[in-house]
């Protein structure tokens, strides 16, 4: 039985370094809210892949970047990204069984909870509108997802040149 080759831990490093990148690029101010969370789906993406090394700990790690990288509160991206990585591993055993369409609409649900928590945790610290606008992420995120998950299936596969 042939066992499919492991990713190297810099190809995950940098792909996460990319979403960051995306995650904070500069857009202007009415088209920020049409940003997908960028680094919410290549989390869930590697935690779905790597379940044992990828997990709780790379999500509080990428989250303390992004609240740094924002000038948001410290530890506010660390706990949503760790609770979004939690909940990753929670729907693992799942996850996989699933189509992509069912997984797409997992990631919105898992994404959607995760920006939840994100504007509850932005009411708490000031004067903070919500509106349903704040799901606009999540939905495109799970729109992306099929894309994405098949285009690093098909990196994955690609063979190796010597």
């Amino acid at each position: 039985m042939a066992v499919a080759p492991r990713i190297g831990l810099i190809w995950v490093w940098l792909t996460l370094a990319l979403a960051l990148c995306l995650q904070v690029m500069p857009m202007a101010e009415g088209w920020q809210v049409w940003r997908p969370d960028w680094l919410g789906l290549m989390l869930i993406y590697w935690c779905m892949q790597q379940p044992d090394r990828i997990g709780v700990f790379h999500g509080f790690v990428l989250g303390l970047l992004l609240d740094l990288i924002e000038g948001a509160p410290l530890g506010q991206n660390a706990l949503t990204l760790s609770l979004l990585a939690f909940l990753g591993a929670l729907v693992y055993p799942r996850f996989r069984t699933y189509s992509l369409l069912q997984q797409a609409v997992l990631i919105f649900v898992l994404l959607g909870m995760v920006q939840l928590v994100e504007q509850w945790l932005r009411t708490l610290f000031g004067p903070f509108s919500i509106h349903l606008s704040f799901l606009l992420p999540s939905l495109i995120g799970a729109a992306l997802w099929p894309w994405l998950a098949t285009l690093f299936k098909a990196l994955a596969r690609r063979p190796v040149r010597e």
